[in-house]
């Protein structure tokens, strides 16, 4: 039977050390990460999720082409000092929250050979610790504490625990998929994991997202996980090996807020949709996209 995990989770896992292709040519120069969703980058946002879940330490894993993301992150004291003479004291604040959210270390990875090998690289920094690993093509509302809630399910299992979301069978083989006991509750026993499994071979609908609380012992079956599905070392097969080795491996099913910045169109909706819900933007923002879309060409009656 599995038992509480003894050690907190402290510490998180950011891999950034993705191309961004799907974002050329902007993501020549600027790090797919850093590209802006309103006026603060992805990668922010992640940051601040993890800030506030209690993981004061975060270890970035990067890439070659990544030194702007390091910049992001350190101080800069010729624009703090302009801000400062300027009186833009909101500005100001907004420079100093991006340095001041959390403790950020950066190791590289040397070469792209998938998340897993990614995840390996955080070993040392982790050390015999629980630690969580956050994707930065998932954005989660602030206002949905489910990384809180994985958390708190990894303190009372031990073991490893993932985010998962019913994305529709139609749409399995995009996704890591899971088989399940428990469905129906929100917090699933996990019996099976495969990466990008045709339709109609997937256990479930049931994909796994950009969240993860892993168990220290998970780099062990890293170091030994062969490369699977695209030349890569996936995650999920040494997730995959942790629950046919008896290990607790769970699910927290996600029914909240969810923005994904990782495909074009979707990155437009996740700027629009944060956009118009801030009091500062929202309002005009909303009042112009009604009359922009009334005004569409060839919008017919029905959709009025």
């Amino acid at each position: 039977m599995a038992t509480a995990s003894p050690r907190p989770t402290r510490k998180a896992v950011i891999p950034v050390a993705g191309m961004g292709t799907r974002f050329l040519p902007a993501t020549k120069a600027v790090p797919k990460e850093l590209l802006p969703v309103v006026d603060r980058p992805a990668l922010q946002y992640i940051v601040e999720e993890a800030a506030r879940a209690g993981l004061g330490e975060v270890l970035m894993v990067t890439g070659r082409n990544k030194a702007a993301i390091e910049d992001f992150f350190d101080r800069q004291p010729e624009l703090e000092t302009a801000l400062e003479k300027k009186g833009d004291a909101d500005r100001l604040q907004a420079v100093h929250a991006s340095t001041e959210v959390a403790q950020v270390h950066f190791v590289r990875q040397g070469e792209a050979r998938g998340l897993g090998h990614a995840v390996l690289q955080a070993a040392a920094f982790v050390g015999e610790e629980p630690f969580a690993v956050l994707l930065g093509d998932d954005l989660i509302d602030a206002r949905d504490h489910l990384l809180e809630q994985m958390l708190q399910v990894q303190a009372e299992h031990g073991g490893s625990v993932v985010a998962l979301l019913d994305v529709g069978r139609e749409n399995i083989d995009k996704y890591g998929a899971v088989a399940v006991e428990d469905a129906g509750s929100d917090v699933v026993t996990i019996t099976g994991l495969v990466e990008k499994p045709p339709v109609d071979e997937a256990p479930s609908s049931l994909a796994i997202i950009g969240r993860y609380v892993l168990a220290p012992e998970v780099f062990g079956v890293l170091r030994e996980t062969p490369p699977g599905r695209g030349g890569e070392i996936q995650l999920t097969d040494a997730l995959a090996t942790l629950v046919e080795r008896g290990e607790p491996v769970h699910g927290v099913v996600f029914s909240g807020r969810r923005y994904d910045t990782g495909d074009r169109l979707d990155y437009l909706k996740a700027v629009i949709q944060l956009a118009a819900e801030r009091d500062d933007l929202g309002p005009p923002l909303r009042a112009w996209l009604a009359d922009f879309v009334a005004d569409l060409p060839g919008k017919g009656a029905s959709e009025a």
